[in-house]
């Protein structure tokens, strides 16, 4: 059986491990990152009492669902945007369909759908390390994107059931975002390990092209991208690399 490293946050983790397993796989836990929410974010809860100025929010995670709406009530929206299915189910979950949900699951492919966007306000609730595409594309197109941080991502201790598993060898490892590439490379450096020789042994498989893209900037080889951008998109790319049955 194949052991695949998952790499995302802990919390996020279970269902993709559920699949791996209906896949064939053997899922191995070593979180990178963990989301922690910007605390006492004034800035949001001015922007929050005052939705009416914007006509577009464009929630680009599910996390960014999760932070915000456990802050603050439901109330009166403005059209709502959503990058890729699993941000989109999370509004849902909450009784908010989105107007507009891109069929490439990256920032940049939402532009189309938000219009003409000449004067009008965007709110995009984003991570602290968002990349700046997104807004830079909304104010290039006429439009002002107010760009909020609502949580950080953050390094985690390793675990060490997770590293001793890696240690042991592993056949692949996931990347689900630019953050646990980078933070995957740190954490093995301090652990004085070099990530590079260790992850030569292995394949690598990333999310979409974001993070492939990470993960090629810091000096690995990637041998599959998922062509549909969500963990089961990946899943697939891995049973298909893997000659699994689907």
């Amino acid at each position: 059986m194949k052991r695949v490293l998952i790499t995302r946050p802990r919390e996020q983790a279970d269902d993709f491990a559920e699949k791996l397993c209906a896949a064939g796989f053997e899922p191995i836990f070593f979180p990178v990152i963990e989301i922690r929410p910007i605390e006492n974010n004034i800035v949001l809860k001015r922007a929050w009492s005052k939705l009416e100025r914007y006509d577009w929010i464009v929630f680009t995670s599910v996390n960014a669902v999760a932070v915000v709406f456990s802050q603050f009530e439901r109330r009166s929206l403005p059209r709502v945007a959503a990058i890729g299915p699993k941000t989109a189910e999370a509004l849902q979950s909450r009784g908010i369909t989105p107007d507009f949900v891109p069929e490439e699951y990256v920032a940049e492919s939402i532009l189309p759908g938000l219009g003409d966007l000449r004067g009008k306000w965007v709110l995009l609730p984003r991570a602290e390390i968002a990349r700046k595409a997104l807004p830079a594309a909304i104010a290039e197109a006429g439009g002002i994107p107010h760009e909020i941080a609502v949580y950080k991502t953050l390094p985690v201790e390793p675990d060490p059931e997770g590293l001793a598993a890696l240690k042991s060898g592993m056949d692949w490892i996931t990347f689900t975002s630019p953050s646990t590439v980078q933070n995957f490379v740190e954490i093995l450096r301090q652990q004085k390990m070099d990530p590079f020789e260790l992850v030569s042994k292995l394949r690598i498989a990333c999310i979409g092209p974001i993070t492939e893209r990470a993960a090629r900037d810091q000096g690995f080889e990637i041998s599959v991208v998922a062509e549909k951008y969500t963990t089961d998109g990946l899943i697939n790319a891995l049973v298909n690399a893997s000659g699994l049955e689907a």
